[in-house]
């Protein structure tokens, strides 16, 4: 089961949240989401329990609970929604010669 954390502390660390969540059974990933460029947390993370059970355990037992001096939310992830294939994508398309109007 895929876990939603947000409202984390910005100097939480995936390995904090691993073991935050350990608690509740096995954890088989936890990552907190980092800007890019500055690789400065962005606040929230996911965590992966290997079982239904305990992510719904962990969620109950931590959703608005303190952590690191925040009050985290936990939820049960929802799956990306699928973007349709765009073939344009922007930048230089060729459309023929143009007209203009003197």
């Amino acid at each position: 089961m895929n876990i939603f954390v947000t409202k984390l502390n910005y100097r939480t660390t995936s390995e904090a949240l691993e073991n935050l969540f350990a608690e509740y059974g096995e954890v088989k990933s936890a990552k907190v989401i980092t800007d890019r460029e500055t690789g400065r947390s962005k606040g929230y993370g996911f965590v992966e329990m290997a079982s239904e059970d305990a992510g719904m355990a962990a969620i109950v037992g931590l959703n608005e609970t303190e952590f690191e001096g925040q009050t985290i939310i936990c939820k049960k992830a929802e799956p990306r929604p699928e973007r349709p294939f765009n073939r344009g994508g922007g930048g230089y398309q060729d459309r023929g010669p143009r007209k203009f109007n003197r």
